[in-house]
């Protein structure tokens, strides 16, 4: 038997999820009285509002049982609950690039994941080569444009 793989999420994260599930379901009754509307328009075989409402009914049951699975296996973490001195899960980390520039990042779970923002996924090539990491080690990280190289400066549990 398979062993159900868990997914570490900070709270943010859970709460963007439930609430993206309660959008889905609220959706339902609407998609099926599209369903409904359109059937009633007669031949479905050129039916495009009847295609496109199922279509869309097809999206919005597979998002509800994609997040859902999401949902049933989080492992909510609050970083301010974790300490040491090695980069973990939910830590924010100040790096040093090449320049010496100073780049912060929090390590979050694929859901959450925006290096935008600087958040990034525990699986994403930076974010596997962080962590175990200390302050002062260098962290070589090879990315499609090339290798890059960093310092870690700072690690946070915020």
């Amino acid at each position: 038997m398979a062993t159900v793989e868990k997914m570490p999420m900070l709270a943010e994260g859970h709460a963007k999820l439930s609430a993206e599930l309660k959008r889905l379901k609220a959706e339902r009754p609407q998609i099926v009285d599209a369903i409904e509307e359109a059937r009633a328009h007669g031949d479905l075989s050129e039916n495009a509002e009847y295609h496109a409402a199922k279509e869309r009914q097809g999206q919005v049951e597979a998002s509800i049982a994609d997040i859902e699975d999401k949902l049933s296996r989080a492992q909510v973490i609050d970083p301010t609950e974790l300490s040491g001195d090695k980069i973990v899960f939910g830590t924010t980390v100040t790096l040093l690039d090449e320049d010496d520039k100073p780049i912060k990042y929090q390590i979050v779970g694929q859901a959450e994941a925006d290096a935008k923002t600087g958040r990034i996924s525990y699986n994403s090539p930076l974010g596997r080569a962080l962590i175990g990491k200390r302050v002062d080690d260098e962290v070589e990280v090879t990315v499609p444009s090339g290798d890059r190289f960093y310092l870690v400066q700072k690690i946070e549990f915020i």
